[in-house]
């Protein structure tokens, strides 16, 4: 049985949990086949058992990762999936209650409410290795989405036995960068103050010496961060028009290569 919402949006019963693929791809887990493509409007759960997937076929340009359900959203509700031909994954805490029912367009999204799951990784692993695609991780500019990210490309130290077959250092950080502050003109009210508790995740984060060793860049934006003391939300970027972050931030840095 397939559930159908508004907007002709389907899903399976037993994928409203957590992990979801959809968009212009298609592959086999064990004997089932996933047929995103035939059905671009029906959201399909993301394997456990990744190792059993096989005969992956998509057609996209790029894979996005981005860490929040509400700019996930606001991307769908643009239709910026239909306009740039990505990729897609989500991961979210609850799909009945967090996720909109126009989520979904031509493409594939890779969205993770908070930290990603194992199973979430490893298929994200599967698809940069096996399709060849450049990959980005949108998430806040704050100590929490910085950990998210490295947690993508790096692995985590909890799984550090299993990290490759986790990690994706393949994968770019498109943003949100300390320095876009200044460079969208981020307004005064849009910035908030670092908490004690960022602060020292922060400073512990920055004494990670794989950062300086093999993503400098990155250290530098997260010292910058520390040294302003401010953090914003990605949805701080939409303070100019509600698809800026659709029509122009997005777009102009991966076309422009403004990305790290």
């Amino acid at each position: 049985m397939v559930i159908k919402c508004a907007q002709g949006l389907k899903f399976f019963p037993d994928i409203l949990h957590n992990r979801l693929v959809m968009g212009w791809i298609r592959f086999f887990e064990g004997g089932t086949k996933f047929d995103c493509i035939n059905c671009p409007n029906t959201a399909h759960c993301v394997p456990v058992q990744v190792e059993e997937v096989k005969d992956i076929v998509a057609v996209a340009q790029f894979i996005l990762v981005v860490e929040k359900e509400s700019v996930f959203q606001r991307l769908a509700n643009d239709q910026f999936c239909s306009a740039n031909r990505c990729i897609v994954i989500t991961v979210i805490s609850s799909l009945r209650h967090s996720l909109h029912p126009k989520i979904l367009f031509d493409n594939i999204f890779f969205q993770g409410r908070g930290y990603p799951d194992v199973p979430t990784r490893r298929f994200l692993r599967l698809l940069i290795e096996k399709l060849r695609l450049p990959a980005y991780c949108l998430v806040d500019c704050d100590p929490y989405g910085f950990d998210i990210l490295t947690t993508y490309h790096f692995g985590s130290m909890q799984m550090a036995y299993d990290a490759n077959h986790l990690r994706c250092p393949e994968l770019c950080w498109l943003g949100a960068f300390p320095s876009d502050s200044d460079k969208y003109c981020l307004p005064h009210q849009c910035l908030l103050p670092l908490t004690a508790e960022d602060t020292r995740r922060t400073e512990a984060m920055l004494n990670r010496c794989y950062l300086q060793r093999e993503v400098p860049r990155w250290r530098l934006e997260l010292e910058l961060m520390l040294q302003r003391g401010v953090k914003f939300e990605i949805e701080a970027l939409s303070v100019h028009s509600l698809s800026f972050l659709s029509k122009e931030y997005i777009p102009s840095k991966i076309q422009g290569g403004e990305y790290i």
